[in-house]
């Protein structure tokens, strides 16, 4: 026998008798296991958690197959494109490129574009249709299907494309590793000492439950139904912000820029009044484009206001920063941080203490359906409207919650989410490492207001249906959730 904790047996007996014991996780783990994890030393293969469901999974009343398994798997094809050198290029110039952490964002927008030089096929960088997608670098383990809104799309290398044998295997394999069973064996599959990895083999010899195809249509048809909602709410925020902009007269932000610096110098340069520096010589505050957006709306919109008028928002706020103190799952509010603000059903909850924290939560850390966020530290300026699924739940001080009124929240959402509220909240960033905006700053943002209140109602209850839609997704997913871990894994 084997010891996954190697290190206790080389030390003293009377030694090992002093460590405290209840903070050790240790196994035992037979020669023969080593042989078959392909001779695999890393104690957190044989994590006591991950043996403990594998043996739940294996008495599981239907039995188990290896997912590569020629006759009974589910399949077909995992891999990633090879590694290459990434040439960044500006957004007219370059494809879209989307990064693994957006992967699981409900619409995930491009960050960065690559260039046609890039040495590589970007064809094969796209994904399918149908496929499903693991991120297998870093943060392991968390899976998408490729619906509507991310077929073509390109990513990098950093994910693991996954083509099932049949299309009802999708939705049942992405709801296995979406599982806490599921996800927790991804996990203990991964590798390396600073950056975690996962390879597409260590994949082959995962086992799941041989259910018959029945269950498995019922899982599928659920995530399926999931990801259509998810896809239709995206398309209801386009055709939103389309109308938006149409009644605004905005054309597209790239045309814009092109007008806001002096060619007369080769350098891009601009001037500005003392009388407008307001207290702030960091250049970004002045930059052009934000009086070229100021100008035209003033021209086109019926009236312009800000985040901050009593017309808007009834209240905004920004939580203090605390020490926070984490609990079990069930023992305190959920909590997650900005950095899953897009996210659906964020991948990092985690668990803040009742009595700790009890006060600061009711009157400051606590979201409600139809807030509008936005990320204030960090990464500036990403806004979600909170769906019902996460009414209650807990966030993180570096997340700005606004309060909108109810005639405009869908409307405010919309506008906030565009590329040139974008520009004007980015305006008012300062801090030279990590960069951060006020609840002050956002409350200067301008918001305008359209002359054809049935445009602007119709814009804001599109973007009110696309978040019912989202929480009906997510109703679905949790379903097909319980299907798997009641009536599947649970012997």
């Amino acid at each position: 026998m084997v010891s996954a904790l190697a290190v206790a047996q080389y030390m003293p007996e009377a030694n090992i008798v002093e460590l405290p014991q209840e903070d050790i996780k240790w196994c035992t783990v037979a020669l023969s296991e080593v042989l078959n994890t392909g001779k695999r030393l890393e104690a957190s293969v044989f994590e006591v958690e991950g043996r403990h469901i594998r043996e739940s999974i294996e008495n599981c009343r239907w039995g188990t197959v290896a997912l590569s398994d020629p006759e009974a798997g589910i399949i077909s094809r995992a891999y990633y494109p090879g590694r290459f050198k990434r040439i960044y290029c500006s957004a007219e110039n370059g494809v879209p490129f989307y990064l693994p952490s957006q992967m699981t964002d409900i619409y995930p927008k491009p960050e960065k574009y690559i260039s046609p030089l890039t040495k590589c096929d970007i064809s094969n960088l796209r994904v399918k249709y149908g496929d499903l997608l693991l991120t297998r670098s870093g943060t392991i383990g968390n899976v998408t299907v490729v619906s509507r809104t991310l077929e073509n799309a390109v990513f990098s290398d950093d994910v693991i494309r996954i083509t099932p044998k049949t299309p009802i295997d999708l939705g049942y394999l992405y709801t296995y590793f979406r599982s806490a069973y599921g996800n927790t064996i991804l996990q203990t599959n991964k590798y390396g000492s600073v950056i975690q990895h996962i390879e597409p083999e260590h994949l082959l010899n995962i086992r799941v439950p041989n259910v018959p195809d029945e269950i498995k249509s019922k899982i599928n048809n659920l995530i399926a139904r999931s990801y259509d909602f998810r896809d239709t709410s995206n398309e209801l925020i386009d055709q939103a912000t389309a109308m938006l902009m149409e009644a605004l007269s905005l054309s597209p932000l790239s045309e814009l820029k092109q007008t806001q610096f002096n060619n007369k110098y080769e350098t891009n340069n601009y001037s500005i009044k003392l009388s407008e520096l307001d207290g702030r010589l960091d250049c970004s505050y002045h930059v052009p484009i934000v009086q070229a957006i100021t100008k035209h709306l003033s021209q086109y919109a019926n009236e312009v206001l800000t985040v901050g008028d009593a017309q808007i928002c009834k209240k905004i706020i920004l939580p203090g920063r605390f020490k926070r103190v984490y609990v079990g799952e069930g023992q305190g509010y959920v909590f997650f941080s900005g950095k899953s603000i897009m996210e659906l059903d964020p991948y990092d909850k985690k668990y803040l203490s009742f009595s700790q924290h009890e006060c600061r939560i009711k009157e400051q850390l606590t979201i409600h359906k139809n807030m509008i966020l936005v990320t204030c530290s960090g990464t500036i300026g990403k806004v979600a409207f909170v769906p019902q699924n996460w009414d209650g739940w807990a966030m993180t001080h570096d997340i700005i919650r606004l309060v909108p009124n109810e005639d405009l929240m869908g409307y405010l959402y919309i506008w906030l989410q565009s590329a040139y509220a974008n520009c004007l909240i980015s305006a008012k960033t300062y801090g030279s490492v990590v960069p951060h905006i006020e609840k002050t700053h956002i409350a200067d943002v301008v918001v305008p207001l359209l002359a054809d209140k049935y445009v602007q109602k119709k814009i804001n209850n599109l973007a009110i249906e696309a978040n019912e839609l989202r929480f009906g997704a997510y109703k679905l997913e949790q379903e097909a959730l319980r299907i798997m871990n009641e009536e599947v894994i649970m012997p």
